[in-house]
């Protein structure tokens, strides 16, 4: 790695600043799991001037019970929320997403704000510097992805234009079903947005001088199904070639409500909205959940190699609604 200042932040005020006075040329270090891959292998166009670690900040781990939903701070680590009675007994869906990333020794140090806010995992933009120099993509101010004319097998099948990597946070998609928001501070300022708006087509919204400090979900009906699937290759630690997570309410067996969210498709989650629709006031048949599989992927547009993603994002999609363990 190349040299760099190294700060331990003692809070949030301490953070925020020290972003501002590097003016960009800073990064943040929670759990660092993806963190030192990235400065290990020159990922990043530009190398980072400071490194601050905000592990050392209080307050930013716990999981609390609020009147209306729960609140998680952005230091949480996987496995306190895998093991969590609240996340649980209101959650289930986040819990199922969490414990499918990585392997335990990751899930013990990554956090769930490092894991909102990993960077793409399209091996045009991570390739080693070290083997052959970087890759010009469009990512990195180059004029093209890569991806459209070459190795584009998990690449995005819906909303690319420029980029075509996808988002590879798990437990961004079960948050967006979850309909979670963030809180973002900067040294000026505070704002909460939906997950669902956090990812852009190049990076998500954070400013240069901005960190998440907390996650809030709102407490689904108790009487929803929750439910996360991800297709994997290696089932123990890759990363989704596609997943779905569900929330769906039923009174006497008829669909009263819907939310299905669609992940490793596009460069961030993908909530169904016309399928959604589609099942409301209606009996779960196989025809009819095989119909909203169908409204679900008809926006997609596959590249040259990843075709099959779809046969198994649908599979995906009926399996979740149906409440389906695998």
């Amino acid at each position: 790695m190349k040299p760099f200042a190294h700060t331990s932040a003692g809070s949030v005020e301490e953070a925020v600043q020290l972003l501002a006075k590097y003016e960009g040329k800073a990064k943040l270090n929670a759990g660092g799991t993806d963190l030192l891959g990235v400065l290990k292998d020159r990922v990043l166009p530009d190398y980072p001037e400071a490194i601050i670690n905000i592990k050392t900040i209080p307050g930013l781990n716990t999981i609390e019970e609020c009147e209306e939903g729960i609140s998680i701070g952005a230091l949480t680590t996987l496995v306190d929320i895998i093991t969590s009675p609240l996340i649980e007994k209101y959650c289930p869906l986040l819990k199922e997403a969490a414990v499918t990333v990585a392997f335990p020794q990751i899930r013990n140090i990554a956090t769930i704000g490092g894991n909102l806010c990993q960077d793409t995992r399209c091996w045009y933009y991570r390739y080693p510097d070290k083997i052959g120099g970087m890759i010009d993509c469009f990512r990195k101010g180059g004029k093209r992805c890569p991806a459209v004319s070459g190795e584009n097998q998990y690449h995005a099948l819906m909303g690319a234009k420029q980029c075509f990597a996808v988002c590879p946070s798990d437990t961004a998609i079960a948050l967006t079903a979850l309909g979670a928001t963030f809180t973002a501070v900067g040294a000026e300022s505070i704002r909460t947005l939906p997950v669902n708006e956090f990812y852009t087509p190049l990076g998500n919204v954070l400013t240069p001088g901005e960190m998440i400090t907390a996650i809030y979900i709102p407490k689904p009906s108790p009487v929803a199904g929750q439910k996360f699937l991800k297709f994997t290759l290696r089932k123990p630690i890759d990363f989704a070639i596609v997943s779905v997570a569900s929330i769906i309410t039923l009174d006497q067996g008829i669909c009263t409500g819907a939310r299905i969210v669609l992940g490793a498709v596009a460069h961030t989650p993908v909530r169904v909205l016309k399928a959604e629709e589609f099942l409301k006031g209606k009996e779960l048949s196989e025809e009819i959940v095989a119909e909203a599989a169908e409204f679900a992927l008809a926006k997609a547009k596959p590249l040259s190699k990843n075709a099959y993603k779809l046969e198994i994002a649908k599979t995906l999609v009926k399996r979740a609604v149906r409440g389906d363990s695998s």
